[in-house]
């Protein structure tokens, strides 16, 4: 397998356009991501990212066997939930991914959904934020320098590598998901990124950005890549498109840290059920139109101080075909 440097994952430089675009994959068995990655890359694809799993496939374990399917790719998690997790274990699992596709790895993290953490895998977190900082803080000495003492309040562990005799470390970047503005300066503390989800574009430029600027200067670090999950539709059916993405809004204001954003973002009347907001926050989340179109906005939006985009594809009529030309389209910048 082809290896890729990895501080061209970690620099703040500025990257060719193509390498700043991604495509976030909506597979529903392992097979099908493996298919859906592999196609990625034939078409020219730089980086895909995958949520905690395939249909109810795990997704660290596909990604093993995408790594050794593809040569040039980059793969990521967006993201990974830590709440059912071990980070040492997690540090394992990584070091095995990064053997098998040095470089070609960026690991996005959050502390999940706590409803859903709660009734899938009976973990209760009252402090999510602090969880998830001492989650990635034990991650990240393990992966990076392959030992660590820690009591906390959440994990206490001694971990070492002395009964091996070629201990193990990898730079592999750690980024964690980022909605409200305290968790864009908790990213800009502790990761080497964020990851947005469905965050208005004058949110993430006005409020975000700022946010994760500050965490990193609080901690005397550079800043990293706010990487902007951004809906995509491949038609100029304004009506089907606005259709495909409103119930996504919907679902959005109802959720405690998705309404919580959108409040600090000015939405207050979609939150509500307004149904002129509803339908002007859609409109602002989507992009949609022919290629050209599309290819046109994503070129703004990267101009206006965006690192990195993960466009995630609303299907409209039929699901393989746009999913081919946002390939072409991603692959051809």
């Amino acid at each position: 397998m082809s290896q890729v440097s990895e501080h061209s994952q970690i620099t703040s430089e500025p990257l060719p356009l193509r390498d700043r675009v991604g495509i976030f994959l909506q597979p529903t068995t392992a097979t099908d991501a493996l298919s859906q990655i592999r196609e990625a890359e034939q078409a020219g694809i730089r980086q895909i990212w995958l949520d905690w799993g395939a249909g109810f496939a795990e997704t660290l374990t596909l990604l093993a066997a995408a790594a050794v399917q593809t040569d040039q790719i980059r793969l990521g998690t967006a993201i990974i939930p830590a709440a059912p997790r071990h980070p040492v274990v997690m540090a394992q699992q990584m070091l095995a991914l990064h053997d098998l596709a040095p470089g070609r790895f960026r690991f996005g993290i959050g502390a999940g959904h706590r409803p859903l953490m709660k009734r899938w895998y009976g973990a209760s977190l009252s402090s999510p934020q602090s969880y998830l900082k001492e989650f990635l803080e034990i991650l990240r000495r393990v992966l990076w320098e392959g030992s660590i003492e820690h009591q906390g309040t959440f994990f206490q562990v001694v971990v070492d590598q002395a009964m091996y005799p070629h201990p193990r470390r990898a730079q592999v970047p750690l980024l964690i998901s980022a909605i409200g503005k305290k968790a864009f300066w908790q990213a800009g503390e502790i990761a080497d990124g964020a990851l947005s989800a469905l965050c208005p574009i004058p949110y993430l430029l006005q409020e975000a950005l700022p946010a994760l600027r500050a965490g990193a200067e609080a901690a005397g670090r550079p800043v990293l890549p706010l990487i902007a999950h951004i809906p995509v539709a491949l038609t100029t059916d304004d009506a089907a498109a606005l259709a495909v993405m409103r119930p996504w809004v919907q679902a959005a204001t109802q959720l405690d840290t998705f309404s919580s954003m959108l409040k600090q973002a000015g939405w207050e009347e979609a939150i509500k059920g307004d149904e002129r907001a509803l339908e002007t926050l859609t409109r602002t989340l989507l992009i949609w139109g022919d290629e050209a179109m599309v290819r046109r906005r994503l070129q703004e939006l990267l101009g206006l101080g965006l690192d990195e985009l993960t466009l995630q594809l609303m299907p409209v009529a039929n699901a393989v075909q746009e999913r081919r030309l946002l390939f072409q389209l991603v692959g051809a910048l």
